[in-house]
């Protein structure tokens, strides 16, 4: 099993660089190439030179493999290039191993930027997985309440923990974070059970606690960005914001607070980046072929109370929540 994340990977050439590292990590061996400096066909000669040597089979798992888009002046993405490759490898004999590829990826649509040939040659059977839903929340859940005494858990906290957490994509570790957090603050306030309150109140401290670390962090543009986008989302019915819209938006507070305002590429960029910290996905959308490709994103939180954790940055509060909603308001109606 060769594994290997492609989240922090800008180019093919590292992108084989690291499977050639991790494949010769699992066989004990160097790699004898350099990870730069070197055409991307040496490093492919490495991969497959340490695989024939060492190994009958290879499964490569590229996870968050639609982060590997490469040089934007290629026709196609360096992920289209990665499976077109690693699927041709025994066909022209660079590979005498038996060779099977996994791509994983949240984007539903990531096969659509794969060129042809990649897609001739892959030929990928597709498994989904659904976000768990209410109830196998909470079978999680009941699996986890060995974690308290017996009988102090009301009959309604699991059920109220599982659908907040179904609410925000399906999360199993929201939903155990939840009934953790439910169970400090029980026993913080001395109550001899946890209640249906704790839960609600623990939902809140979840949300602000988990963002307010994220977005302490940030630069001012992914801030102005996610701003941006949350307050599109904050008015949609989904609670979800195409990338177009956002970056109108973005626009506005840029121009609001006298910032630098970048071009939409690098806006979308730094929203993807997010999805790092699991505030935000994103799926790849369109509305025919006149109307071109959009992202639209999704947050893992509420909208509203990613918009109060960021409007703690001075900059930001100086622009006015009103001003900002009818901006907002007027973007989407256009859009529609």
């Amino acid at each position: 099993m060769i594994e290997v994340n492609c989240q922090d990977l800008d180019t093919l050439g590292v992108a084989v660089y690291e499977l050639a590292s991790r494949a010769a990590e699992e066989a004990g061996v160097e790699v004898d190439v350099p990870k730069h400096g070197v055409a991307t066909k040496e490093k492919w000669d490495e991969l497959y030179r340490i695989v024939n040597e060492n190994f009958d089979s290879a499964v490569f798992v590229l996870d968050e493999l639609d982060m590997l888009v490469g040089r934007r002046d290629k026709q196609e993405p360096a992920f289209s290039r990665l499976l077109y490759q690693l699927s041709r490898a025994g066909a022209n004999n660079d590979l005498t191993a038996h060779v099977s590829v996994v791509a994983i990826s949240n984007d539903t649509k990531m096969m659509e930027s794969v060129g042809s040939r990649a897609l001739s040659s892959f030929t990928p059977e597709d498994v989904h997985f659904d976000d768990y839903d209410a109830n196998q929340l909470q079978s999680i859940l009941r699996r986890r309440r060995d974690a308290f005494y017996d009988d102090v858990l009301d009959e309604d906290v699991i059920p109220l923990a599982a659908a907040f957490a179904a609410q925000t994509h399906g999360d199993a570790r929201k939903a155990i974070d939840l009934i953790r957090v439910a169970g400090e603050l029980a026993e913080r306030e001395g109550d001899e059970r946890v209640r249906e309150g704790h839960v609600r109140e623990a939902q809140d401290k979840v949300e602000k606690n988990r963002v307010l670390e994220v977005v302490r962090g940030i630069s001012t543009q992914k801030k102005l960005c996610l701003y941006a986008t949350a307050a599109v989302a904050a008015e949609t019915d989904d609670e979800s914001a195409r990338s177009t819209t956002g970056y109108r938006v973005y626009q506005f507070l840029t121009d609001v607070i006298d910032a630098e305002q970048y071009h939409q590429e690098t806006y979308v960029n730094k929203m993807k980046e997010m999805t790092t910290y699991s505030l935000v996905d994103f799926e790849r959308r369109s509305h025919g072929p006149s109307s071109g490709m959009f992202l639209e994103f999704q947050f893992g939180e509420r909208p509203e109370t990613i918009l109060e954790t960021l409007r703690e940055d001075s900059r930001i509060d100086t622009v006015s929540a009103d001003e900002v909603s009818s901006v907002v308001k007027a973007q989407v109606r256009n859009e529609n």
